[in-house]
C-alpha cells in the first residue's frame, strides 16, 4: 500500500508515525507533500524514511490511496492539482463536505471523509469516518482496516456530525492536554515537584479514560465512587461546581462545533 499526504503538518505526521508504530505501511511506502520552506515537515516526514516532494501531482501518481491533510483553506488547490485521479482520497480536511469534494474531483473518484486525533501517533487515536457517493465497501473496508490498527475506528452515516466529531475526538486531546497541566499546575502550587505532578496528572487522565470505557459504567457512577461524603474529593468537584467547569467544557464543545459549521456552509453544494 502506497500512502500519499498532500500536506505534511502534524496530522499527517501523526498517522505516518501511527500507521509505521502499528505495521500498517512503512515509511519508504509513504510520500508526502509540503511547501519548501517547511523545513520542520521536510525533516519529519524523511526522518521517518518517506519521501518528501514540493508538487501534490507527484504525490497523486505515486499513492494507491491519497490523504488530504491540510488546512481547510488549502483544499481548494489542492483539488486543482488532483484532475487525472481515480484512487480512493481520503479527506481530513475540518467542514469540507463530501459533495464538494466529489465536485471538484474527476467524476466517480471515491471520497471517505476520516477525522482522526494526533495520538493516532502513539496508537490511540480516535477516528470517525463517512463514506462518498462512489465508495464501495471494499474502499470502507480498507479504511476502517487502516486507522483501526492506530486506534478506534467508527463509522458513521450522517455527514453532519462530523463538525461535532471534530470538536471532540479532532479537538479534544487540546482540552484534555489543558487539564493535565492545570491539574499538575494545582499539584505544583501545593508543593509536588512538577515533574512528578505531570506523572501523576497524565496517568490520572489515561486511568479515569480507561475506566469509562472498559467498565461499561456511566461516568456519573465512577465519580460517585470515588466521592466519600465530606471527604476531600466531593469537596474539590463543589469547587469545579462552583466555577462552571462543566458548562465550559460543553460551550467549548460547542464553540468547536459551530466553527466546523460556518466552514462546512462555505464548501458545500
Amino acid at each position: 500500500m502506497r500512502i500519499g499526504f498532500l500536506g505534511a503538518g502534524k496530522m499527517a505526521q501523526a498517522l505516518a508515525k501511527g500507521f509505521i508504530k502499528a505495521g500498517t505501511s512503512r515509511g519508504e511506502m509513504m510520500m508526502a507533500s509540503c511547501l519548501p520552506s517547511d523545513k520542520h515537515s521536510v525533516q519529519a516526514f524523511e526522518a521517518l524514511g518517506s519521501k518528501v516532494v514540493f508538487t501534490n501531482e507527484a504525490v497523486a501518481e505515486y499513492g494507491n490511496i491519497l490523504i488530504i491533510s491540510v488546512k481547510p483553506q488549502v483544499v481548494p488547490i489542492v483539488l486543482e492539482k488532483l484532475q487525472n485521479v481515480n484512487q480512493l482520497v481520503i479527506s481530513l480536511a475540518m467542514g469540507i463536505s463530501l459533495s464538494y469534494l466529489e465536485t471538484k474531483l474527476p467524476r466517480g473518484t471515491p471520497v471517505i471523509r476520516v477525522m482522526p486525533n494526533t495520538p493516532a501517533s502513539i496508537g490511540f487515536a480516535a477516528s470517525v469516518f463517512v463514506r462518498g457517493n462512489h465508495a464501495n465497501d471494499k474502499h470502507v473496508e480498507t479504511v476502517k482496516n487502516m486507522f483501526s490498527t492506530i486506534g478506534i475506528c467508527q463509522q458513521i452515516d450522517d455527514e453532519s456530525l462530523m463538525d461535532t466529531v471534530t470538536a471532540l475526538a479532532g479537538s479534544g486531546p487540546a482540552y484534555v492536554y489543558m487539564m493535565i497541566e492545570a491539574l499538575a499546575d494545582g499539584a505544583v502550587n501545593m508543593g509536588m515537584p512538577r515533574q512528578l505532578a505531570y506523572q501523576l496528572a497524565s496517568q490520572t487522565v489515561i486511568g479515569a479514560g480507561m475506566m469509562v470505557k472498559e467498565s461499561g459504567h456511566h461516568p456519573a457512577q465512577l465519580k460517585d465512587d470515588v466521592a466519600s461524603p465530606a471527604g476531600s474529593t466531593i469537596a474539590g468537584i463543589h469547587h469545579l461546581e462552583t466555577h462552571g467547569m462543566r458548562s465550559a467544557i460543553i460551550g467549548a464543545i460547542q464553540a468547536a462545533t459551530l466553527r466546523c459549521a460556518k466552514t462546512s456552509e462555505t464548501k458545500k453544494f
